[in-house]
């Protein structure tokens, strides 16, 4: 069954026979880090996005969007589309250590939680377009209660809330243990959905295999 933001607090409290008030209150907390967990562990198809934005001549540092989690690709125009190649922060200082030296940037990293640092510093107002991994609006805060994780990975949505759950209300390691089980269960055919059926064609690489039991 699909969820929504108030059939799974429901559905949590009755699988852990608990209404405490503490606990109820904090579910919306406790469910964005199950969110987290799943985004965290299965690179999803439907979170890949698009945008293009304007590097700034003489700025080494090029803004990521406020959803952005992960990069796939960076590139810029410069009479036509070059993709940077990802590196450390440290091979990007090492390589082109006077900021105010500035050129076509090769190189992009990740400098912190709200920035890319570009090698080397750009000497015009390029354009750029990142391919990246967003996160989704949480089921939380959408105004439908509803979310892409609601509706296509029920099981690992219930099982990573009821795990993080557990380690709120400290409870019992055997009991634990299953919940981690199931969540594992679940997140592995999510992977195998997202990572597998979803990187290649049958034509081309022929059905998804896995190892005989």
């Amino acid at each position: 069954m699909a969820w929504t933001y108030t059939t799974l607090k429901s559905a949590i409290q009755d699988y852990l026979e608990t209404t405490e008030t503490t606990f109820v209150n904090d579910l919306g907390t406790i469910i964005i880090q199950a969110e987290n967990r799943i985004l965290k562990t299965a690179q999803l198809p439907d979170f890949r996005k698009n945008t293009t934005g304007t590097m700034t001549s003489g700025n080494a540092y090029l803004a990521t969007p406020t959803d952005f989690l992960a990069p796939y690709s960076l590139a810029l125009d410069n009479s036509g589309y070059e993709y940077l190649i990802f590196k450390d922060v440290n091979f990007i200082r090492a390589a082109y250590p006077v900021s105010s030296t500035t050129g076509v940037p090769k190189y992009y990293g990740i400098f912190d939680d709200d920035a890319f640092i570009l090698g080397p510093t750009p000497g015009s107002g390029y354009t750029a377009e990142l391919h990246y991994f967003y996160k989704p609006e949480s089921i939380t805060a959408a105004s439908s209660g509803t979310s892409w994780l609601g509706d296509n990975a029920e099981l690992a949505l219930l099982y990573a809330s009821l795990v993080e759950s557990y380690i709120f209300l400290k409870g019992e390691a055997e009991l634990m243990q299953i919940y981690e089980a199931r969540y594992q269960e679940a997140v592995q055919q999510l992977k195998t959905l997202a990572e597998g059926y979803n990187t290649t064609d049958s034509y081309r690489g022929g059905a998804v295999r896995t190892a005989r039991a």
